[in-house]
């Protein structure tokens, strides 16, 4: 059986692996194996990142919900839990882009949260 070699098998991995590490200073975006390191490392910052940016915005929402239903004399426990007996299924996200919005339909809102406590 003919022996086979891996040179373009190796160089395309290499060369993959060099693209992504490009823009890293010194050695990490020229060697291989510093930059195989570096990519590892950064892939992992990376994943990680996605998954804090999901938390950091629940929270922002949160508060912003928040602080609209502390204008209008109401806690964010009470309201949301008002929102939920009353059946009206907005999430977070766009509860807080109304808060900021539009006061007059967050209100009407926060008025039938609580009339279905």
């Amino acid at each position: 059986m003919a022996r086979v070699k891996g040179a373009l098998a190796t160089r395309k991995r290499r060369k993959k692996i060099l693209k992504l590490a490009k823009g890293y200073w010194g050695s990490k975006s020229r060697h291989f194996k510093m930059a195989k390191q570096a990519v590892m490392k950064s892939g992992n910052y990376a994943f990680a990142g996605r998954k804090a940016r999901k938390r950091d915005f629940r929270r922002l929402w949160i508060t912003r919900i928040s602080a609209g239903c502390r204008a209008n004399g109401v806690s964010y426990s009470v309201f949301m839990n008002g929102l939920k007996k009353a059946g009206i299924t907005l999430n977070r996200k766009m509860l807080s882009e109304i808060a900021i919005s539009d006061e007059t339909a967050f209100k009407g809102l926060v008025e039938q949260a609580k009339a279905a406590l």
